[in-house]
């Protein structure tokens, strides 16, 4: 090599050196871009009622998140055990404002259910819930619920009918039942026939997790 090619080859290096530190730096913030995190916000049935908070299918949504997910996805878990819609309409704001998801899985209702109140307030209330994400730019999922038919048949069909509506008028995703294959199956639920076991959480995730995985790749 003539020093004139040594000259031309160290001249043209910084050039080469900027190339690709933005091809780095591009890649790193698509990497950034990638990550999510995730306000999961519901009753006992989230909040692992009866169990260790490691065997809730939170934490099971988290292991998973660190195996399949590109990013550093963070699920946090902001259930309360015996949260109704009213309680949860409340308490949801702050919280969207502290921890600043991207996605809010609302799983609320059942309480309210159990308790004989009122479809068209339930209603409202997960309508406002759906509101106070959408202002702090965050996405919803909804998971719907179904309760004894202790209210007896007209009850029980409005208060089904309250998640149907409300992921129509709000255009969110909707799973029917989150205790699909769970709930009425006394060998998954706990002895006071509503709360699952700890064998039944990764099913309570399988259920979950095609809405998940479908709201993350849209963000």
């Amino acid at each position: 090599m003539t020093h004139h090619g040594r000259r031309g080859f160290f001249a043209v290096l910084p050039q080469a050196c900027c190339v690709l530190l933005f091809i780095c730096s591009a890649l790193g913030s698509a990497g950034m871009a990638q990550a999510a995190t995730i306000l999961v916000f519901g009753d006992s049935i989230s909040a692992a009622y009866g169990l260790e908070v490691k065997q809730g299918w939170v934490v099971l949504l988290q292991q998973k998140l660190d195996k399949t997910a590109h990013g550093r996805h963070i699920a946090i878990n902001a259930s309360l055990s015996g949260e109704t819609t009213s309680g949860g309409k409340t308490r949801l704001l702050p919280l969207l404002k502290k921890y600043q998801p991207d996605l809010v899985i609302i799983e609320l209702g059942a309480n309210d259910g159990l308790r004989g109140q009122s479809p068209p307030l339930m209603a409202a209330n997960l309508k406002s819930m759906i509101a106070d994400a959408r202002s702090q730019k965050a996405r919803v999922i909804l998971l719907g619920m179904k309760i004894p038919p202790n209210y007896g048949r007209t009850y029980t069909q409005a208060f089904e009918q309250v998640f149907v509506s409300v992921s129509r008028q709000e255009k969110v995703p909707l799973l029917p039942f989150f205790l699909e294959g769970v709930g009425g199956r006394p060998e998954l639920t706990q002895a006071d026939g509503l709360h699952p076991l700890a064998k039944a959480q990764p099913r309570l995730l399988d259920n979950a997790w095609p809405l998940i995985e479908a709201e993350l790749k849209k963000l």
